[in-house]
């Protein structure tokens, strides 16, 4: 089977890849996704700490990696707490930061 053949077979695939990878190529939301992975989830206070960055700003990025899939944030109270819950993604952050 060639490369041609699979595109054509399984576009959407690609198209799906694609986006995850537009997500995550800006360096910002690169940081907020490695930081998530290595502390197993974090409220967007504990994130705007270590970034010191407006707290817009980084709920911003969130709301980009949570409609790509990537993150999941869960409720507790008036706390949310951000998980990176797409598999891949952690493997492929865990292979670039190792």
């Amino acid at each position: 089977m060639n490369i041609k053949d699979t595109f054509l077979e399984n576009p959407k695939q690609y198209e799906d890849i694609a986006e995850l990878l537009k997500a995550l190529a800006h360096p910002v939301r690169l940081c907020i996704v490695r930081g998530l992975i290595e502390m197993g989830g974090s409220n967007v206070t504990n994130i705007h700490s270590c970034l010191n960055m407006p707290q817009s700003t980084i709920s911003q990025h969130l709301s980009k990696l949570k409609s790509c899939g990537i993150i999941k944030g869960d409720r507790n109270g008036l706390e949310i707490t951000y998980k990176v819950t797409d598999p891949k993604v952690i493997i492929l952050i865990k292979t670039f930061f190792e």
